[in-house]
């Protein structure tokens, strides 16, 4: 017995299922996950001494690589002077103004801990600043594990095969109305079934969390009229887009304003951390300023901070990271397109950028209908021979892949090595 089966019979007692998050199972794959010890670059290292090829990231804020070197110095250093404070710091008021002067639609911003949390509190400003109750999500887009939220949500909640949640009540509910991802007609009806009802639209402008499902032409554009059209604010949960796509996110790679935007842990480095922002307008609605109340006592936390702030200054001196991304990203899943269409292999690769995912399915996936069309055992069967070569992958069919700027070619190469002798009918 490997280490990490023994870590994991030990968790399974006093952990449900082993794990602190649904997303590190394996148990879609029939296997104990995998402990890791220690991570450098584009490799991690398990309990065991195992060394990986490493395409999670931390789930996509390690875009420079693991532990970067002015990153860990800068925590360091933050460190000494200690770990919370519970008070204003002069380190969130330089990171809030970094972000906002540098992104056009971000005016004003707040520090959470958390994705989810992130969120939660900008559609609480949406209908705040709106005085309207309804929001409407796109089935398969995963925005956190908040009770509103949980409604055919992605990621983690389709490979446990739990289309909602338990103990989420249905008036929590009742106000989210869902939407086909990439098609505009079906947001259309659901604005018109309910005028002057919606507050907000929230996206994820790719798709991320149901595998990697790009925006079709004009799609986000779409969702921008109608916004103005029926006078709702349009969110872009850039939560796995921000900072990846381009320095302004999804928003600056595809041209679109959104009018809210929530960012995850790549603004702190991989540490836990969120935050959400957009039009002064909106945000001035939130306390202590306005009425929409939303408090954190670890928000903008000097340690995260500190760790955001370095990788954000890197990201924004060196523009060229994003065109090398770029380069990577076709590198690798242009060459797993070519693998599939030598082999005669029917699966379909979406990726955009350094973004990618490999479906198990014959059909085109463009929504979340077609991305549950994939083939899970297949996945299984590729999981287990990847991870056999050294190729650490995300344990589910509905994650996307990321690359790093630790990953070189020789490393992707290696990598498309593997998957010649893993993909198989």
């Amino acid at each position: 017995m490997t280490k990490s089966e023994r870590l994991f019979e030990r968790a399974v007692q006093r952990i449900p299922g082993g794990v602190n998050s649904p997303v590190r199972a394996y148990g879609a794959i029939g296997e104990a996950p995998r402990f890791i010890d220690r991570a450098d670059g584009c490799y991690i290292y398990d309990a065991d001494g195992n060394r990986y090829i490493d395409y999670i990231d931390s789930w996509g804020p390690m875009i420079l690589g693991h532990n970067f070197a002015a990153i860990r110095e800068s925590v360091i250093k933050a460190c000494e002077k200690g770990l919370s404070f519970g008070c204003a710091t002069e380190i969130e008021v330089e990171m809030a103004e970094f972000i906002c002067e540098r992104i056009p639609h971000v005016e004003m911003i707040r520090m959470v801990n958390s994705g989810t949390e992130a969120v939660m509190s900008a559609v609480r400003a949406a209908r705040g600043f709106t005085g309207k109750n309804k929001i409407i999500k796109f089935a398969g887009c995963y925005h956190g594990h908040s009770d509103a939220m949980l409604v055919s949500a992605g990621s983690g909640v389709m490979t446990s095969g739990v289309p909602d949640s338990a103990g989420v009540p249905k008036g929590c509910t009742e106000d989210t109305m869902t939407a086909v991802y990439n098609d505009l007609n079906s947001v259309r009806t659901l604005l018109e079934s309910a005028p002057d009802q919606v507050a907000a639209v929230i996206v994820e402008p790719v798709g991320a969390n149901m595998g990697v499902v790009p925006p079709e032409e004009g799609f986000l554009e779409g969702l921008r009229a109608l916004c103005d059209e029926f006078h709702a604010l349009l969110i872009f949960d850039e939560v796995i887009t921000g900072f990846r796509l381009a320095f302004g996110g999804a928003a600056q790679y595809f041209g679109i304003r959104p009018d809210l935007v929530t960012y995850g842990k790549i603004i702190g480095a991989g540490m836990p951390v969120g935050a959400y922002g957009g039009r002064k307008e909106i945000m001035e609605m939130v306390s202590p300023v306005g009425r929409v109340y939303q408090a954190g006592t670890l928000s903008g936390n000097p340690i995260a901070m500190a760790a955001g702030l370095t990788q954000l200054t890197y990201l924004y001196e060196h523009p060229e990271i994003y065109s090398e991304l770029g380069r990577k990203g076709q590198l690798l899943y242009g060459g797993m397109e070519n693998l599939l269409k030598e082999k005669g292999l029917p699966w379909q690769l979406n990726h955009v950028e350094s973004l990618g995912c490999l479906f198990f399915t014959k059909c085109p996936v463009t929504d979340y209908t077609s991305a549950k069309t994939s083939d899970t055992a297949a996945f299984a069967a590729y999981f287990k021979g990847m991870l056999k070569k050294g190729i650490h992958i995300a344990p589910s069919q509905f994650e996307a892949m990321f690359l790093s700027a630790a990953h070189t070619d020789e490393v992707i190469q290696e990598t498309l090595d593997a998957a010649e002798q893993t993909l198989v009918c």
